[in-house]
């Protein structure tokens, strides 16, 4: 039988169990206010800094990089809308970040290729000589009598879908679309800024952060995008919760749990 002193003495270990917890929780929602009012200081700095950077830029030693991030203002908005409405599937979001990022080395290396190579005179007579040797085993030739029906004729002249020769083999079909269309977007974007640049340094540099870039934007709209990102957490959150949801030893040794 329980005595009434023990009954106090059960008592008394409630409240001050009782009292721990509230302490507990009330040191914590002070901890959390200040890091409220910290991170509320913090982004103010950061507004701050952002505003100053925009309306006093510090341009860059490099004129590629410079060219670049004037071309990264124009292209990123289109990627990312394009690319954030892909949600039914990750594979798709996956084919359209390879698609364009294929499209870009495609489309710079030849550009790359013509402002090294220049136009001289022995290719432009290499130029015509194949042209002339080609003529003479060209079947559209003068020569040439073509003895198709009207059907089979219109069957072989049926232009492919140029999304065909865009696409990667084995990636989504509809992230394959997306990117032939965004891409069109920006293609012009791309060239007529690497065009500006002269110098090989500059057009190195603009090849290879372009590249870059346009991969870390990608990575930042797929975290974006990502439901499973966990709440960021801290330490002393953590612990007042695993406090609160476990019982204390003496809750245990007295049966209070």
């Amino acid at each position: 039988m329980i005595t009434k002193e023990e009954k106090q003495l059960r008592q008394d270990i409630r409240e001050m169990i009782r009292v721990t917890k509230r302490k507990r929780l009330q040191e914590q929602k002070a901890i959390e206010i200040e890091e409220q009012k910290l991170r509320s200081i913090i982004r103010d700095l950061l507004i701050l800094e952002a505003q100053v950077s925009d309306t006093n830029p510090t341009p860059n030693k490099s004129t590629g990089i410079n060219i670049l991030e004037d071309l990264l203002k124009k292209i990123v908005p289109v990627l990312e809308a394009d690319y954030k409405i892909m949600t039914t599937d990750p594979e798709q979001r996956k084919s359209f970040r390879a698609h364009v990022i294929q499209a870009i080395i495609n489309t710079l290396t030849p550009v790359e290729m013509n402002t090294k190579a220049g136009n001289s005179e022995e290719d432009l007579e290499e130029e015509i000589s194949i042209e002339i040797e080609d003529d003479e085993a060209n079947p559209e030739s003068d020569k040439f009598i073509d003895i198709r029906s009207d059907a089979e004729k219109a069957e072989e002249e049926e232009p492919e879908d140029p999304r065909k020769e865009f696409g990667i083999e084995g990636q989504d079909e509809t992230g394959r679309n997306i990117a032939y269309s965004c891409f069109k977007k920006i293609e012009t974007n791309i060239i007529d800024a690497y065009e500006l640049l002269s110098n090989a340094e500059d057009q190195e540099l603009f090849y290879d952060y372009l590249i870059t870039n346009v991969k870390l934007y990608f990575d930042k709209f797929e975290k974006e995008l990502d439901p499973s990102i966990e709440e960021p957490s801290n330490q002393a959150y953590d612990m007042a919760k695993q406090d609160l949801e476990q019982p204390t030893e003496d809750e245990i040794d007295l049966g209070l749990d």
